[in-house]
């Protein structure tokens, strides 16, 4: 299974030198990706933005969204180009992670109806899928650059049957954020939906965690995750208690997910400094 990290991006306050650092750090640790969430209402960076930045600074690392809410962004076309940009800037490395989107405060403020949501997301997924292809959209032709391999690849997020049926028309799923057993559930109604539609080989899986080391790990994770999710009420302490905040912790539940057939799991950080890249990468790599 391969181990990647999240950008700190979504961190209030974080500084561009400590993003651009962490990445620097990520790949020189071996991690597999640099990964990104992602909402609008909310002191962040945006993703693919933050992963532009990632990619000046890097050569090898993976670049991903993990996830995307795709469809508050009224522009399928613009998306497409500013993907297909990232990818060939990065010599082929991001993949594309999207999906609905649950806040309908990121809606209201991109002035998209939050109750056309799946079916704006369909629409778009074939839109990317036309760019990325060459389509002709005008007197110039295509919306360009080309990207490599014709396009990044998409993962899917999401738990509803839905989801799993898109995931099975590209290139797998993303479960952002859960325990080993919820990922084995999701991935079985995604390899059920693959084979529905008469895909060969096996779709890519992913999975998010949180993590937070050091002397303050636990108020770390308390402070971020209490804040990013305290849209979900007192579910919030549920997230925050269930990030790892020592070493143990962190190999115990890459060890489970590792068990469960999860393809990669990205570890996202509570804390900006970019200390913490060394003792993730201490804690799943020694």
């Amino acid at each position: 299974m391969d181990v990647g990290i999240g950008l700190p991006a979504t961190i209030r306050g974080v500084q561009g030198g400590q993003l651009l650092e962490w990445a620097r750090r990520a790949e020189a640790r071996g991690f597999s990706t640099l990964g990104t969430i992602d909402r609008l209402v909310y002191g962040n960076y945006e993703p693919l933005i933050a992963l532009a930045a990632a990619a000046a600074v890097t050569e090898r690392i993976r670049l991903a969204t993990t996830i995307m809410i795709a469809p508050f962004r009224a522009n399928g076309a613009l998306v497409a180009k500013q993907a297909a940009s990232v990818h060939r800037l990065s010599g082929g490395r991001l993949v594309l992670g999207a999906a609905v989107g649950g806040r309908e405060d990121d809606f209201t403020a991109s002035g998209v109806d939050f109750h056309t949501r799946g079916r704006r997301f369909d629409e778009m997924l074939d839109e990317w899928s036309r760019v990325w292809a060459g389509e002709d959209f005008g007197t110039a032709g295509a919306i360009g650059p080309e990207p490599p391999g014709g396009g990044p690849p998409v993962l899917i997020g999401g738990s509803v049957d839905a989801a799993f049926e898109r995931a099975a028309r590209h290139a797998g799923w993303a479960m952002g954020g859960g325990t080993p057993d919820q990922f084995t559930a999701g991935a079985a109604k995604l390899r059920a939906a693959w084979q529905a539609a008469g895909r060969e080989g096996e779709p890519r899986t992913l999975s998010l965690a949180y993590f937070a080391l050091g002397d303050d790990a636990q108020e770390a994770a308390e402070r971020y995750l209490l804040d990013y999710y305290g849209f979900l009420g007192d579910a919030a302490a549920m997230v925050a208690g269930s990030a790892a905040t020592d070493a143990g912790t962190v190999a115990g539940y890459v060890e489970a997910f590792r068990q469960a057939g999860c393809d990669e799991l990205v570890l996202f950080p509570c804390n900006p400094d970019p200390g913490q890249v060394d003792l993730l990468a201490d804690a799943v790599f020694t």
